[in-house]
Formats: structure tokens, C-alpha cells, sequence
């Protein structure tokens, strides 16, 4: 089975260039929201803007908001925001990152020309696990402005988990294709 994936199109030189590029800006937002959601890492929400995206009841998302006070609302409101640009930043690059590592196992006999399928699934998938963070900002949104409804903390969660199911596989498929090309450079000498 052959399954392209979504920067195949590009010459692998420009997707490793796009790669490199994206990555940088990639690391870039995360550092700018690791400094700027400092204030909400609090003992109610250890992992600040993260356990707020898996708080699930709007409770829960109430006593990290109360801990955070009328500041760090404001906080979470901008994090969720550069957010946006985040999503667009490493879903690109886990992607191009996935499609890179399937485009070199291609190459190789059956089993390694079958380890490139779930890198070229990934790429795409990367794309889905975007739309669901666009969406469990927005939720999370609705309830740092004011809304009490259950829906939006519980709306959050649920795209929560599957997009951190995705970026978890797209990281530990690159992470498994990386070091197989270093054993396989040392294999060769």
C-alpha cells in the first residue's frame, strides 16, 4: 500500500529546509508560552495551561480560572491565542518531520517500505490533530471569558486527548526514525 504524504510533493530538499524553518519558529512560540503561562502553573493547575485543556467540568476549569485570578485569565486568554499560531507551526513540522522519515524508509526492502506508511498517515493526521486544538482553544476560550456551561471544559478534553495521541505518535515516530538512521550510518561505518 502507498500513501503519500502531505508535503510529497515538495522536492525533499525544500520539505528538509521547511522542516528546519518551521521547527525554529515552532520553538520559538513554545519558549514565548512556556515565559508568558508561567503564572499559570499554580497548585491547582501543575502543568498551567495544560491541565486546564484536561480539566473536563467546568468546576474544575473554575477553581484553576480562581487560582490563576483576574491576571492570569488574561494570561491564559493570550497563551490560547499564540496558540493558534502554535498549532499551525508544529503540526507542519511533525508533519514534514513524519513524511521525511517515511520518504527515507521507501527506499529500502518490504519491512522498512512498511514503516513508511504510518510516518505518511501521520503527516496527515497532523493536520487533524491542528483542527482539534483550533477547537479546544476556542472552547477553552469561551470559559476564560465567562462561560459557566460544562460543555466548553468538557469540548476541551475531548479534542485534548486525541491531539495529544496524535503529536505524541507523529514525535516517537520521527524520534524511532532518527535513531535508526544514526544505527544504520554507524552500522555502515
Amino acid at each position: 500500500m502507498t500513501v503519500n504524504s502531505t508535503f510529497a510533493w515538495m522536492p525533499q530538499p525544500a520539505q528538509k529546509r521547511l522542516f528546519w524553518l518551521s521547527f525554529a519558529v515552532t520553538i520559538v512560540v513554545l519558549a514565548a508560552m512556556n515565559i508568558s503561562g508561567a503564572p499559570l502553573n499554580t497548585a491547582v493547575s501543575p502543568a498551567g495551561i495544560i491541565s486546564f485543556e484536561f480539566a473536563g467540568s467546568f468546576s474544575y476549569a473554575a477553581c484553576m480560572m480562581a487560582s490563576w485570578g483576574e491576571y492570569g485569565r488574561e494570561v491564559a486568554a493570550f497563551n490560547l491565542g499564540l496558540d493558534y499560531l502554535f498549532l499551525v507551526t508544529y503540526s507542519i513540522t511533525i508533519s514534514l518531520g513524519c513524511g521525511l522519515v517515511a520518504g527515507a524508509s521507501r527506499g529500502g526492502g518490504r519491512r522498512t517500505a512498511a514503516w513508511a506508511v504510518p510516518g505518511a498517515v501521520l503527516s496527515w493526521l497532523l493536520f487533524v490533530a491542528a483542527g482539534l486544538d483550533a477547537v479546544e482553544n476556542y472552547a477553552l476560550l469561551r470559559a476564560v471569558l465567562g462561560s459557566t456551561r460544562d460543555l466548553w471544559p468538557a469540548l476541551a478534553r475531548a479534542c485534548a486527548i486525541p491531539k495529544f495521541l496524535i503529536v505524541l505518535s507523529g514525535l516517537l515516530y520521527m524520534a524511532i526514525g532518527a535513531v535508526g538512521r544514526i544505527a544504520g550510518r554507524l552500522r555502515r561505518g
